[in-house]
């Protein structure tokens, strides 16, 4: 089938298959808008859930379909309801016909005016078959936009992992290592802007002679990256075509628009807006898991609630990829050889260590964790045995309980103090600030 696209019998197929793609179009976009209105709300909380335990990799994706998924609702939305428009429009041309303006009995100065501006009903009906067609087709390419413009990103970060820092770089020689990841570097941010400009401004530097070789180079390479091999036709289809780039073009302010318009909110305080840490005057809801929502999640450290009526207090502490850092800075017999935190996978080829050994070592490690941090109420230590658990929204972290039966009733506020090392002196810092309410039943 490949070698008959030049066959007449083909072009037929593809004229009717062209006339009739509308049935396909509606289907399409039913099912999509369907399913995306379903899993939008469970990426998000997931893509929420990910930024709070800081799994920067996994948030990344999850944004990055997150995008996607909102630039396919609206632009599928627009399509079903031009579409809708259009489907009336013709049974409305079925009995109506096109618009007769001697009908209509309009002065002349009007009636001059409508054929004008108006013009044929079949006219009207075509250029609404023209949006349909085409916002559907561009809903899919501005996916591989956003996918392009990711890759860019990763590959930038990959260079600089695997040439430019020092604790993940592939050549040890320092010099050698620069002379390589600099030049990269520069070439892929000069190449970022140079494909942005091209593509704003609809290939001006593919149409300048002595320009275009420059950037034929940066061309082959960006399309490997962004992989605009897979939808470069649909581009340059769009692109030839003037009601095309006009569609295209004013897509983007509207994109701008509703971007800036779901970052409004209205402010009541000049001290107090926007998301608020708990401390001694503020309790923020998420360090209470009882005021947690269905989209919220624990930061950093939770208490049961505002109000605690039992003589014991719950502290649960969310596990994230610092806590080995702060464990190792007082036991550097913990650190292991190699790291493993961040993308890793979980296929295990040959398990080195026995379960005896791994089970002391992470007794050292709740030790010197326990060690590390303390939980103090108003200016009082008390002792704590932090051991792993997870909480009620299935984030992993470590949790304790402590005693409150000396706790005089009313107001209290809970410290979560955090040992560190600087300049050689053990310091207290504050990891945490939770104020809380005390009546025992």
């Amino acid at each position: 089938m490949s070698q008959d696209y030049n066959n007449p019998a083909f072009k037929k197929l593809l004229q009717k298959l062209q006339e009739e793609s509308w049935q396909l179009e509606l289907l399409i976009s039913g099912f999509a808008i369907f399913g995306l209105f379903t899993a939008f709300p469970q990426i998000n909380i997931t893509a929420k859930a990910a930024q709070n335990d800081e799994k920067l990799y996994f948030w990344i994706v999850l944004m990055v379909v997150l995008v996607s998924c909102a630039i396919l609702i609206f632009n599928l939305m627009l399509h079903v309801v031009l579409r809708g428009l259009w489907i009336g429009a013709l049974g409305l041309r079925y009995v109506s016909g096109d618009i007769d303006y001697e009908e209509l009995n309009y002065s002349q100065k009007f009636t001059s005016y409508l054929r004008k501006k108006v013009g044929s009903f079949d006219k009207y009906i075509a250029k609404l078959e023209n949006y349909c067609s085409i916002i559907f087709a561009i809903s899919f390419m501005l996916i591989f936009y956003v996918l392009a413009f990711t890759f860019t990103i990763i590959v930038l970060v990959i260079i600089v992992k695997l040439f430019l820092e020092n604790e993940t770089k592939i050549i040890s020689n320092d010099t050698l290592s620069h002379w390589i990841g600099v030049p990269l570097v520069v070439f892929i941010v000069l190449g970022m802007f140079m494909t942005f400009f091209d593509f704003l401004t609809l290939g001006w530097l593919k149409k300048k002679k002595w320009l275009s070789k420059i950037y034929f180079p940066v061309y082959w390479v960006f399309s490997k990256i962004t992989l605009s091999f897979l939808y470069r036709p649909l581009v340059y289809n769009f692109l030839d075509n003037k009601f095309g780039r006009r569609i295209s073009m004013a897509l983007v302010p509207i994109y701008i628009l509703i971007l800036v318009g779901t970052s409004l909110s209205y402010k009541t305080s000049n001290y107090f807006n926007g998301d608020l840490s708990s401390n001694s005057i503020i309790a923020s809801n998420s360090n209470y898991e009882s005021m947690l929502g269905e989209d919220d999640f624990i930061e950093d450290v939770a208490i049961d609630s505002k109000v605690i009526t039992n003589n014991h207090l719950k502290v649960f502490m969310v596990l994230y990829d610092d806590f080995d850092d702060y464990v190792f800075s007082f036991n550097k017999g913990l650190e292991p050889e190699k790291d493993i935190r961040g993308l890793d996978s979980d296929i295990i080829i040959m398990n080195t260590i026995s379960w005896k050994k791994r089970d002391s070592l992470r007794k050292a490690y709740m030790k010197t964790l326990n060690e590390v941090f303390t939980v103090r109420i108003d200016s009082i230590d008390y002792n704590s045995e932090f051991i792993v658990s997870k909480s009620q929204k299935k984030q992993k972290g470590f949790e304790t309980y402590v005693s409150l039966k000396n706790l005089e009733e009313g107001k209290h506020l809970l410290k979560v103090l955090r040992k560190r090392i600087r300049k050689k002196d053990t310091q207290r810092v504050r990891y945490a600030t939770i104020p809380f309410w005390y009546f025992p039943n």
